[in-house]
C-alpha cells in the first residue's frame, strides 16, 4: 500500500473522499427504465437499497412506515425521544425553536430522560402493524440492557451503530459487550457499526453480523473531526470494507455480510459512488431530514450532539426540501442531486451500462482529487 510523507517522521496512506472520485462510462449504455435497484438482507427484500439513518432529526414511527411503504428500511433510534417521551412533539418543537447557541444544552437536558422498556415495545409494535419490515438500533453502550425487550417486540433486523463500533472493546471498569457471542445467541439478523478500515470490518464480520455500516463522523451534523481529530474519507473506507467482505467470503467458505455506507452521503452522486466502491445499500442521514415528513422540522442532529461529557456534534439547519416520496423515487424540483435519489442512481447505472447493483460494483473508477463548478 502506498504511502505518502507527512512529515519527516510520519507517513500516512492516501485515502479518497467520494468528492474526490468519479465513475466512468464503459462502452454499453442501458435504458433507465431496465435497471433494477432492489436490495435483499437475511430474508427481507427492499425495491430501494436505502436505509433512514437512527437519529430524531430522520425517523419517526411514522417515517419509518413511509419509508418502508417507498421500498426502503426505516431505523428507528431505540435510545431516542420516541423511547423516552410519551409523546415527543413538544421536546421536537423546543429543539426546533432553540438557538444554537441554547441547543447543546437543550439536547443534553432533554435526552437525559431515562429510555422506557415499555415505549421501544410499543414503538416497534406501532411500525410492525403497519406491514412494514421493523429496524430498531441501539448503541453498543445500551444493547446489552434492552436487547431483550427488542428481540420480544419483533424486531426483524437489529442494528448496533455507533460512532465505531469493534469486536474488541477493553475497558477496565465495565463489561464490554460481546459482540460474537450476543450475535450468535439472536434469531434475527444484526447490522453493526461503524466500521472504517479493513481490519475493523473483517473483526465484525467474523461476529456473524449480517451487514457492516462504513464510517465514522462523516455526516453533516458531526463535528468528530473537530472535537476528536477522526475521519474516515468514505470513498476508500467502503473499497476497504468492500475487501474485507471479499476475504471474509473466501476464509468463511462463501458467507456474504453487506457494504452499508453511513455517512458523507448527501447528494444522489454520493450514493452512486458509495455503491460503486463496493456498498450493498446506503444509510441516510441529512438528505432524509430535509423531507416535509421529517420530525426535525427543517433541523438535523444525531446522539453525538447530546452526549453528557463531551458533545461531538450541532443541530444543524437543513431546511425542508420536498417529501420523502419527492425526495426518494422524484421527480427531481432542481439540479442539487437531493431529490429523485434512485431516479438518480438507476440514470447513473444505465449511462455506464449496468443493470443491477451487484454488477455496478465493478464500474471503472477514477481519482479526480477536485471540484467541478
Amino acid at each position: 500500500m502506498t504511502e505518502i510523507e507527512i512529515g519527516r517522521g510520519k507517513r500516512g496512506r492516501r485515502a479518497w473522499a467520494f468528492d474526490d472520485i468519479a465513475i466512468v462510462p464503459s462502452r454499453r449504455t442501458r435504458d433507465p427504465r431496465d435497471v433494477n435497484t432492489d436490495w435483499s438482507i437475511d430474508a427481507y427484500g427492499f425495491k430501494l437499497p436505502v436505509l433512514a439513518a437512527p437519529m430524531d432529526s430522520v425517523v419517526s414511527p411514522d417515517t419509518a412506515i413511509q419509508i418502508g411503504q417507498l421500498g426502503g428500511l426505516g431505523v428507528l433510534d431505540l435510545e431516542g425521544l420516541w423511547t423516552r417521551y410519551e409523546d415527543p412533539t413538544a421536546q421536537l418543537a423546543q429543539i426546533a425553536k432553540a438557538s444554537p447557541l441554547e441547543a447543546t444544552a437543550l439536547l443534553q437536558k432533554l435526552y437525559a430522560e431515562p429510555i422506557k422498556a415499555e415505549l421501544i415495545r410499543d414503538r416497534i409494535a406501532q411500525v410492525r402493524a403497519a406491514g412494514v419490515t421493523v429496524a430498531g438500533a441501539l448503541s453498543p453502550q445500551r444493547t446489552a440492557e434492552f436487547a431483550e425487550t427488542v428481540i420480544k417486540s419483533g424486531v426483524d433486523l437489529f442494528v448496533i451503530r455507533g460512532t465505531t463500533v469493534s469486536a474488541e472493546h477493553v475497558s477496565k471498569s465495565a463489561e464490554p459487550l460481546n459482540l460474537k457471542e450476543f450475535i450468535y445467541k439472536l434469531d434475527v439478523p444484526v447490522i453493526v457499526g461503524g466500521a472504517a478500515t479493513y481490519t475493523a470490518a473483517l473483526h465484525l464480520m467474523r461476529t456473524g453480523a449480517a451487514g457492516v455500516l462504513v464510517g465514522f463522523g462523516g455526516g453533516a451534523a458531526s463535528t468528530t473531526r473537530k472535537v476528536l481529530g477522526i475521519h474516515a474519507p468514505m470513498a476508500t473506507a467502503v473499497a476497504d470494507v468492500a475487501g474485507a467482505r471479499r476475504d471474509y467470503m473466501d476464509e468463511s467458505g462463501g458467507r456474504y455480510v453487506h457494504v452499508i455506507a453511513d455517512g458523507g452521503l448527501g447528494t444522489s452522486g454520493d450514493i452512486v459512488k458509495a455503491i460503486s466502491c463496493g456498498a450493498d445499500a446506503v444509510m441516510l442521514g441529512s438528505v432524509l431530514a430535509a423531507a416535509k415528513e421529517a420530525p426535525g422540522q427543517g433541523w438535523h442532529w444525531g446522539a453525538e450532539a447530546y452526549h453528557q461529557d463531551l458533545p461531538r456534534g450541532l443541530k444543524v439547519e437543513i431546511g425542508t426540501k420536498a417529501s420523502l416520496e419527492q425526495i426518494l423515487l422524484g421527480s427531481a424540483a432542481d439540479a442539487s442531486g437531493t431529490t429523485n435519489l434512485i431516479g438518480a442512481l438507476k440514470r447513473a447505472m444505465a449511462t455506464t451500462g449496468y443493470s443491477d447493483l451487484k454488477e455496478f460494483q465493478r464500474v471503472e473508477v477514477v481519482a479526480a482529487p477536485y471540484q467541478i463548478s
